[in-house]
């Protein structure tokens, strides 16, 4: 396995009202990799029902990324009908909100045509008390981080959800998958800030960012990006460790996971590229 296969991405999913059909063409064209078309959070109840009558050619018939549906939860009177609208659109994938069991990943994915994906978005404390099995069920987990730090009744910072973070990063590893994708951040106009958010996202483990504005696209994917210093190194690490013995690069010992980080490194910027 490929350490992109094994770690996960990098990956950024741009949410997209689905009331605003007029936005689905430009999100696919913005730079990202995957879209969510979003019925859950993004649309009012009164709207839920209409929304599913997406105008024809409102989708890219030819899909240069993944197209995914955030339903709406499995507990909502909406649920049954946007899985079957899921199917029903081909789309790649969908977005489980409020995910809290296995059984309701299994169930989903039985539901869907064989092959579509199912990304479980933790973000209750119930969810958490079974992540590990959520995980094992999902081909990969997102942390929706906002609702859990309400769920939680715990301040929305990083000190605060950094327990949190790790056991998702964990939880994933353990269970075979991709790394996580962590959750969104708020602001739209602050590139820094959604860099550093981004920053503190891939050091700890995680494969990628849900992001709500294009504008978020470049800062985040920046950030996960390799930094010249790092790959300078991975560079020289790999090249001297072709015969597999322990050596000293910049003065410190190099052995088997040393050399494993340096070509997770290259494989990211390769990625990212």
């Amino acid at each position: 396995m490929s350490d992109v296969a094994k770690f996960g991405g990098p990956t950024f999913p741009l949410f997209v009202p689905a009331d605003r059909p007029d936005r689905f063409a430009k999100a696919c064209l913005a730079g990202t990799d995957s879209v969510i078309i979003d019925v859950e959070d993004a649309v009012p109840p009164d709207s839920k029902v209409a929304v599913r009558r997406i105008p024809e050619g409102a989708l890219p018939k030819e899909r240069t990324v993944k197209l995914f549906l955030r339903v709406n939860g499995v507990e909502t009177p909406w649920y049954r009908d946007d899985v079957a609208f899921a199917r029903a659109m081909q789309f790649d994938g969908v977005i489980l909100p409020k995910t809290e069991t296995a059984a309701q990943v299994i169930a989903l994915r039985k539901a869907l045509d064989p092959g579509r994906i199912v990304i479980a978005l933790v973000e209750t404390v119930t969810g958490m008390a079974a992540l590990s099995e959520i995980a094992r069920a999902a081909d990969q987990l997102a942390f929706g981080s906002i609702d859990f730090a309400e769920d939680m009744g715990c301040s929305h910072t990083r000190q605060a959800l950094l327990p949190i973070r790790s056991q998702i990063v964990l939880a994933a590893r353990l269970a075979g998958r991709p790394a996580p994708i962590d959750g969104v951040t708020t602001t739209v106009s602050d590139a820094a800030i959604i860099a550093d958010d981004s920053l503190h996202s891939s050091e700890m483990g995680f494969a990628g960012k849900l992001l709500i504005h294009p504008r978020q696209i470049i800062p985040a994917r920046g950030a996960f990006r390799p930094n010249a210093d790092d790959l300078d190194w991975a560079a020289r690490v790999v090249a001297a460790a072709g015969d597999g013995a322990t050596l000293a690069i910049d003065g410190a010992m190099v052995d088997a996971p040393i050399v494993a980080r340096a070509r997770r490194i290259l494989a990211r910027e390769r990625a990212l590229a």
